[in-house]
């Protein structure tokens, strides 16, 4: 499926800003399944320095610096994304949960990379709650991925999708007492779940087409950048996206744009400012399929 995608972000400031310098997260990567042509950032006020370079997970990161006083600031992504995935793998035959886990624990891992997945992070704490919620999923001898599909069936039932019911600094011991949130939320409480097991999990962002299907409700998740996570099921399998806000394997309606170890290694924007005072903040996405 090839979609055109833009994404527009806006700042307007009570006051002047005179001089800013910002981090985004904005281009979508390439990797097998996905294709990137003709991805562009454009500011406006126009940048005085800026630089692309790649980060330790593999993300395209934008860094400008704005030196003319403004008091609105405007960030708009436009690219092209052909998403060809192969069709997701049967969760029976994927290996047992504890297989994996003990692949990760050794000296010498069966991946490098996904045990980098394994710990807690700045944002994914993993305490008891994230241990006593993944338990359900699974039991003895369970496949990794039929666990995992359980489980984001349970927070898709369990945990009411409300925004404005939190943000970044929301801490995620409240996101698991309150069951309310949005997707960013989601995808950390399945990260914390899966790594209080001991296996690997990596926050993705990115977008989701979404309209109503036949017989179905609307996928949630449009308007604004989309998020969740994905497992590491074992070599044989490798990473398997999977969306808990609406409790489906991650396929061709999904587009991504970086992966980390949660929200704060992806924010789309962010950065500091010389001024400016109280400001609002607006996000636009728009995902179009050409074909």
């Amino acid at each position: 499926m090839l979609y055109a995608v833009s994404h527009r972000t806006s700042y307007r400031y009570a006051a002047s800003v005179d001089l800013a310098q910002h981090i985004a997260h904005l281009r979508p990567r390439a990797f097998p399944g996905q294709s990137v042509a003709d991805a562009t950032l454009v500011v406006d006020p126009p940048p005085r320095t800026r630089a692309m370079h790649t980060d330790h997970f593999g993300n395209l990161v934008d860094v400008f610096r704005i030196e003319q006083a403004h008091t609105v600031l405007i960030i708009e992504m436009r690219s092209q994304v052909d998403v060809a995935l192969p069709a997701p793998p049967d969760p029976t035959v994927t290996p047992p949960w504890e297989d994996v886990r003990a692949s990760l624990a050794t000296a010498f891992p069966a991946s490098v990379t996904a045990a980098e997945f394994i710990h807690a992070s700045p944002l994914v704490a993993i305490g008891p709650e994230a241990l006593a919620y993944a338990q359900p999923s699974f039991p003895a001898g369970r496949p990794v991925l039929a666990g995992a599909l359980d489980l984001i069936r349970r927070i898709r039932a369990d945990f009411t999708y409300t925004p404005g019911a939190t943000d970044v600094s929301t801490p995620l011991n409240e996101v698991f007492t309150r069951r309310l949130g949005v997707c960013q939320d989601f995808a950390h409480v399945g990260i914390a779940a899966l790594r209080a097991l001991g296996l690997a999990a990596g926050y993705v962002s990115g977008y989701i087409r979404t309209y109503r299907r036949a017989g179905g409700p609307e996928l949630r998740g449009a308007d604004a950048s989309h998020a969740w996570f994905a497992l590491w099921c074992g070599p044989e399998t490798g990473w398997v996206h999977l969306d808990p806000t609406n409790d489906l394997i991650a396929h061709e309606e999904h587009v991504i744009v970086a992966w980390g170890r949660d929200f704060a290694d992806v924010s789309p924007v962010r950065g500091m400012i010389l001024g400016g005072g109280a400001h609002h903040y607006g996000v636009s996405v728009e995902l179009r399929p050409l074909v």
